[in-house]
């Protein structure tokens, strides 16, 4: 139940908080922290995942409205959700980062339409949403017209706190019991996986306690959030093989708490910046080393090879 407010509390709130407006922040921030209205994230698309400023989701001035039309995906409880945070392109002739704009889009709009993905979990936690033609007043833009990149930012930075924080996404303590419960499958190479993942595990959660430490002070944590998402798959993905390998023959069943973890594992290493951004960001702003380099960061967006 908790995962259905974290795209609101723990994603648009904070982004509504930095750059919204009086009025935003007094229409949206109550209901979202009542539990009232649930929100999605509307920034993946086909061919702009990992280089999420590639949107193409086209919006178009017309007097005090906006008229969206493009695809998006991975949208998690998209046919659940009141309302998305959305990117779109509103000016293709200048870089790509430089003609987004961001909006908060009513899902009940004309023109939306979701369909579900199929997970090889069995569950349809994601799903994809064609708008066409949508109508989205301008007083539901966030921030100004092109800025949409630097709000992105903020709400991805919270993105990979919100994932990094999921402790109840994994229970060391219910590891140690299923391992305790079955010595005659626990061999010394188990063992120390256990002792390690354990390690890991308190890692975590120390790192955890930084960052709040830091958010009290009034600080900004930037590489941190990385960090936490990439600690936070590594630990998912290990804890749920080792407990897979403890099950023995039992692992084939299905359903299971432990089964299903390990099939929603690789979604950790992907979604909210894969493996490779989270550690280019670490590099980046914490080893300091030098940027990727990018040959498109000032070539106009409609003059980019598109695939």
């Amino acid at each position: 139940g908790e995962t259905l407010f974290v795209v609101g509390i723990g994603m648009a709130g904070p982004t509504i908080i930095a750059h919204g407006t009086e009025e935003q922040k007094e229409r949206f921030l109550a209901p979202m922290l009542r539990g009232d209205e649930i929100w999605c994230q509307l920034f993946s698309e086909p061919g702009a995942g990992s280089d999420l400023a590639g949107v193409a989701c086209r919006a178009e001035r017309e007097g005090d409205e906006w008229v969206m039309t493009g695809q998006k995906t991975w949208c998690s409880g998209a046919h659940y959700a009141h309302f998305g945070i959305l990117l779109a392109r509103t000016d293709p002739k200048v870089p790509k980062n430089q003609g987004i704009t961001y909006f908060l889009l009513d899902m009940r709009s004309p023109g939306i339409e979701v369909c579900p993905l199929r997970q090889m979990t069995g569950g349809s936690h994601f799903s994809e949403v064609f708008l066409s033609e949508v109508r989205v007043p301008d007083a539901s833009r966030l921030g100004a017209e092109g800025e949409g990149w630097a709000a992105a930012r903020t709400t991805l930075m919270n993105e990979r706190m919100a994932i990094g924080g999921m402790e109840r996404m994994f229970s060391f303590d219910e590891l140690r019991d299923l391992l305790r419960a079955r010595p005659d499958g626990i061999d010394d190479v188990m063992r120390d996986e256990a002792a390690r993942i354990h390690t890991w595990a308190r890692t975590l959660d120390l790192l955890n306690k930084r960052i709040i430490t830091k958010l009290g002070k009034g600080m900004i944590p930037t590489a941190e959030a990385s960090v936490m998402k990439l600690a936070m798959a590594r630990l998912i993905s290990r804890g749920s093989d080792l407990a897979l390998r403890a099950l023995g023959a039992g692992a084939l069943l299905r359903p299971g708490s432990w089964q299903n973890q390990f099939l929603y594992a690789p979604a950790f290493h992907i979604g909210g910046g894969t493996d490779e951004i989270q550690k280019n960001i670490a590099a980046e702003r914490v080893l300091g080393l030098p940027r990727e380099p990018a040959t498109d960061r000032e070539v106009p967006f409609d003059e980019l090879p598109r695939s």
